[in-house]
């Protein structure tokens, strides 16, 4: 008979947030292992008047949200969990989480000791309480890093050896967020398949992020046009006109110089580096990323 040391409690594997330069904007990403959970919560959690939005993306649930404060008027069945605060200053971000019932215990325990969280406190919950928690994460900002060109004729792949240097590069101070498969437009001279790849962090030490990322880079790659853009911030809204022409057609190296964002920065300056920041737009926009275009309208 297996025991079962915590049977009404689960714990959230991983909670993490990002924000942008100026608190007014946060995404909360929170990872989860019960499906089930987390997509109650999103339905419900989307109600509250600080959610902008809320979406589901692989093995997280993403909630931008804005500062402030509400006072939820929770209901059983209709309204019964929600985000109630949220707060930051230059090192860390609070988020306050309130629900009734069991919708009580996925508000305050389970999400109070999840991975990231640095300390909480919360009520007593179960049953028909209404109880909640107050979590408080690092402040991250989001850092985006294009690669392109990796691979030659005859070996490698530029999609998994991303995903694996991302995976060697995570830390307690960079997380390992998404991985984005971009279709290019096909130009004569691709491996095979001419496709880019964006992988995301959550980094409170962006710098040495970059760097051991590039290290890994120029040990692993196979190619001497090797790509690598990387975007420290919290929207690349600026980089979708440039992303898309390079997704319809063919594209001049020299149309990288006309792309003014103090956020872009070219690591690896490789034929690649136009597929490099062409897939950082499209970080978790998996339906336009894919999308091939055949010709040049």
């Amino acid at each position: 008979m297996v025991n079962l040391p915590d049977p009404y409690s689960i714990r959230y594997p991983q909670i993490v947030a990002v924000a942008d330069s100026s608190g007014e904007r946060v995404e909360l990403i929170e990872f989860f292992d019960c499906t089930g959970g987390a997509m109650w919560a999103q339905h419900h959690y989307a109600q509250s008047p600080l959610v902008c939005s809320a979406r589901n993306i692989g093995p997280t649930v993403r909630y931008l949200l804005r500062p402030g404060e509400a006072d939820l008027a929770l209901e059983g069945s209709h309204f019964p969990a929600g985000i109630s605060a949220v707060s930051l200053d230059e090192n860390e971000i609070r988020i306050s989480y309130i629900g009734l019932g069991g919708g009580g215990v996925g508000a305050s325990i389970c999400r109070s000791y999840a991975e990231g969280v640095t300390r909480s406190i919360n009520d007593p919950s179960g049953g028909g309480k209404r109880a909640g928690s107050t979590v408080w994460l690092p402040r991250r900002q989001r850092v985006l890093i294009g690669v392109d060109d990796t691979d030659t004729p005859e070996q490698g792949a530029t999609w998994t050896l991303v995903h694996n240097i991302a995976k060697a590069v995570e830390d307690p101070q960079s997380r390992y967020l998404s991985h984005t498969i971009v279709q290019l437009y096909p130009v004569p001279y691709r491996t095979k398949n001419c496709v880019s790849i964006v992988a995301e962090f959550a980094s409170s030490n962006p710098a040495h992020l970059i760097d051991h990322f590039a290290g890994l880079l120029d040990r692993y790659t196979l190619s001497e046009e090797t790509g690598m853009a990387v975007y420290t911030g919290f929207d690349p809204q600026n980089l979708v006109d440039f992303a898309w022409k390079v997704k319809r057609g063919e594209v001049r190296r020299e149309m990288l110089l006309e792309i003014d964002d103090i956020n872009l920065r070219i690591v690896r300056n490789g034929r690649g580096a136009i597929g490099a920041v062409a897939a950082i737009p499209f970080y978790t926009r998996y339906e336009e990323a894919l999308t091939l275009c055949r010709d040049r309208n």
